[in-house]
């Protein structure tokens, strides 16, 4: 990830090192001397730090660097730093796009089901404020910080928003409650992200059972089936997929019957003797 001498971008080989996935990256390199150029993105902010000190945030342009024999910001850098040692800059470049982050999680219904949600927002920097906030309040995961790890860090706030509605709804209203849980959901997010420079966009949120098998009993109930009919068609339905013919008649609650004969149904009457008797 070397820098040229004469030109510091964020593109390699004609690709965006940002991309769609990370908020930032940061380059380091001991080759940039006086008159090299600094190009910044239409879709970036570009942030300069010498020895932990940030020397200026840059917006959309191309920028001509000065080491300490030209001072970049004049007699307040010759101070600050004397050029005594090399001038060895870090540039970080943060991504102004609207970058898509999903969390998932899993919280629990009043009657301690367990419910699977996952969330899709979108997020960008929007200011050169912003930027700072990130690079200063964000660890760097290596060279970058991905959406991820912007995932991992709302993770909890999260799932905190989500069960203080969820833990006391019954599992078959919480669909009736999606919009309260949208919207706490999104003002603790939002307050959460401001810190880090991170501003919210849209977000969708889905919850649902975890077990597949009672989403799929919910679902039947939702056409209009009662619980007992539901229970009764997710049978009927699994038998199908193992070939039973007598899958029809779990659906209808029906005994099967061969050649005219009921099998599985028995009818005691006189002429049936119980084991045992005479």
């Amino acid at each position: 990830m070397a820098i040229t001498r004469q030109v510091i971008t964020s593109l390699q080989n004609g690709t965006d090192l940002l991309g769609t996935r990370n908020l930032a990256v940061i380059l380091v390199d001991e080759s940039i001397v006086s008159g090299s150029l600094l190009t910044v993105e239409s879709n970036h902010f570009c942030v300069l730090k010498s020895r932990g000190a940030v020397l200026n945030v840059y917006e959309t342009g191309q920028y001509a660097l000065s080491t300490p024999d030209k001072p970049l910001l004049g007699s307040i850098a010759q101070g600050f730093f004397g050029g005594n040692s090399p001038w060895v800059f870090e540039v970080i470049y943060i991504n102004r796009s609207k970058l898509l982050v999903r969390s998932e999680g899993v919280a629990t219904s009043e009657e301690m089901a367990e419910m699977a949600y996952q969330v899709d927002y979108y997020i960008h920097v929007d200011t050169p404020q912003a930027a700072l906030d990130l690079i200063t309040h964000m660890p760097f995961n290596g060279a970058f910080i991905d959406v991820r790890q912007v995932a991992e860090y709302a993770g909890p706030a999260i799932e905190q928003s989500i069960n203080q509605i969820v833990q006391v709804t019954k599992m078959e209203d919480i669909n009736e409650h999606i919009n309260d849980v949208r919207e706490l959901v999104k003002n603790h997010l939002t307050d959460f992200l401001k810190a880090y420079g991170i501003t919210l966009n849209d977000l969708k949120i889905l919850i649902m059972p975890k077990d597949e098998r009672m989403r799929e009993l919910i679902s039947l109930q939702a056409i209009g089936l009662t619980p007992i009919e539901a229970v009764r068609y997710y049978l009927a339905l699994k038998m199908a997929d193992k070939g039973l013919i007598s899958a029809p008649n779990a659906a209808a609650g029906v005994p099967f019957t061969i050649g005219g004969g009921t099998t599985g149904v028995y009818s005691l009457g006189d002429d049936v003797k119980l084991s045992g008797e005479k």
